[in-house]
């Protein structure tokens, strides 16, 4: 996918693989990557009984599976070039990699297969998200790209991809699909019909492709895709997409078992009407809420987007349950709404933070012309049914598990508050860690704008000699403290006021909600030298 650089997406070796932790994407291991249980499949055949052939004493032709299906739409040249043959080794050399990304397009591979064929698309592109993020939903490359078709920002936006924070539409398997096609489409055109060229803008920018074909058509060489220089990440994307294809086309060629994947669809686009709790959908539909957000990956938080898209993603079997459940559902039965008493000292943004939601949701549900509001008036409030672990791909709890993972035996976390002029690079240069390590702890990407006051993990090394433990390590500057909570107190003031995370906080206390009491007794681990430390 294009970036604002000429090289985009993290993949590894071969197709590479990425996993789902946290808000934003982490590249680790292809074998730690998580298969979520794929949607019950409607078993129905894609061809008619061939009755001449049982009446000549012939068995009936069993049902193409969507892969063969995939591989009769097969159009795109060169599939034999020697870069090509050398990227489908890979793949023969690593079957099970190749299982596992069968497994997770399963929900999604009919929904793109239609969309394609309906165009008039070459079959590969089918297969493009196998390339750009191994058919993980979650992915986020350090280009700051998203999703299975792996949009950054601005190109998403250009193609009607919503993004804010409830929802972010470059992960939204559908409208993703329509928007990345749309695309491609687009780039063929602008290449005369060269799908490999195309490709290739999508890869590395139409601009960079644009200007290697001027190149070489002034000098009097070819302008083919295999003649051109381009960026060495943009001259693999091309030949993994032409190899993986040469794979899926014949896999028994290659001694290789693919998993079956049924000629049927799979999910059913279903109404919502307005907001809903998630947990609550999930309930309607009868599935579990993993299995609604691994359908659903644009959902950013415990709800769906109070502004739309009203659509939910379900199994097909699933769907007519959710409509006949939410038809019979109370009005107020889509949220859980709690009654705030406005304190001395709070403003919209503090309420916000505490509930898990936005100041524009606060005025809007409050009917608030401004952000003025009165201590002892109140605010109605949509809070989740359930605690914030239940919605385990919430962007919370996924950013959570990136920043809890500790990068080697005996590193140390700490927490950095950010400044103002602050960068990825001047923290990383403070704490004497690269700016892609502090990207990788965070969830983010490397060119991620920093707002003030957001706190990032930090892993220290260990000391040198490395037989101290990590907590041996800062006995000096960490000290254990009670604080009992007052009047007007709110998580994000006592971690602000003690310079530690709020999420700390919750795990230090075993807090399922924001909601605190006067005289509640909170237990802190507190860098003395941060307060020390002038702000």
């Amino acid at each position: 996918m294009e970036t604002e650089t000429p090289t985009v997406s993290a993949h590894g070796e071969g197709a590479g693989e990425t996993g789902d932790d946290g808000r934003l994407l982490v590249i680790h291991d292809i074998r730690d990557a998580p298969t979520e249980p794929a949607p019950k499949l409607i078993d129905t055949d894609s061809e008619p009984v061939d009755t001449a052939r049982l009446q000549a004493g012939h068995a009936a032709p069993p049902p193409r599976d969507l892969i063969g299906r995939i591989a009769a739409g097969f159009a795109l040249p060169d599939h034999d070039h020697p870069r090509a043959e050398r990227a489908r080794a890979w793949f023969v050399r690593h079957p099970d990699y190749l299982k596992r990304v069968v497994e997770r397009a399963r929900p999604y591979l009919h929904l793109i297969v239609e969309e394609i064929e309906a165009r008039g698309m070459p079959g590969e592109i089918a297969l493009l998200p196998v390339v750009e993020s191994a058919f993980q939903p979650f992915a986020y490359s350090h280009g700051r790209a998203a999703g299975l078709w792996q949009f950054i920002p601005s190109t998403g936006k250009h193609y009607g991809l919503k993004q804010n924070w409830w929802y972010d539409g470059r992960r939204d398997v559908q409208r993703a699909t329509h928007a990345a096609l749309n695309y491609l489409q687009k780039l063929s055109a602008d290449f005369d019909g060269d799908w490999l060229l195309a490709l290739a803008a999508y890869n590395a920018g139409e601009g960079t492709v644009m200007r290697a074909v001027r190149r070489n058509a002034k000098a009097g060489k070819p302008t083919d895709f295999w003649s051109l220089k381009l960026p060495r990440e943009t001259t693999t994307y091309v030949p993994k997409l032409l190899g993986v294809s040469a794979v899926f086309g014949n896999p028994a060629a290659f001694g290789i078992d693919l998993p079956e994947v049924a000629d049927a669809p799979v999910l059913a686009q279903v109404e919502t009407g307005g907001q809903i709790d998630l947990a609550r959908a999930a309930d309607l539909a009868g599935i579990s809420v993993d299995e609604l957000y691994m359908l659903n990956p644009a959902f950013n938080r415990w709800a769906t987007d109070p502004d739309g898209p009203h659509t939910l993603l379900l199994p097909r079997d699933k769907a007519d349950t959710f409509r006949t459940q939410l038809a019979s559902l109370e009005p107020d039965g889509r949220l859980q709404w709690r009654r705030h008493r406005i304190r001395s000292g709070e403003n919209l943004g503090v309420i916000a933070s505490r509930y898990q939601t936005t100041p524009a949701v606060l005025r809007q549900v409050n009917q608030l012309d401004g952000d003025l509001i009165r201590a002892g008036h109140h605010l109605l409030i949509p809070v989740a049914s359930k605690p914030g672990s239940a919605y385990s791909h919430s962007a919370g709890q996924r950013h959570a598990r990136t920043t809890a993972k500790q990068p080697s035996s005996g590193s140390r976390r700490v927490t950095h508050t950010v400044r103002g002029g602050e960068s990825l690079w001047s923290i990383g240069r403070r704490y004497g860690v690269t700016s892609r390590s502090l990207a990788r702890w965070n969830g983010m990407g490397t060119r991620d704008t920093l707002a003030v006051g957001r706190e990032l993990t930090v892993w220290l090394p260990p000391q040198a000699g490395g037989a101290t433990s990590s907590a041996a390590n800062s006995n000096d500057t960490l000290q254990r403290i009670r604080y009992t909570v007052r009047p007007g107190d709110s998580l994000y003031a006592i971690a602000s006021r003690f310079k530690v995370s709020i999420a700390d906080l919750r795990r230090w206390n075993g807090l399922a909600s924001d909601l605190l009491h006067p005289g509640q007794k909170l237990t802190l681990h507190v860098d003395v030298t941060r307060q020390a430390r002038a702000d």
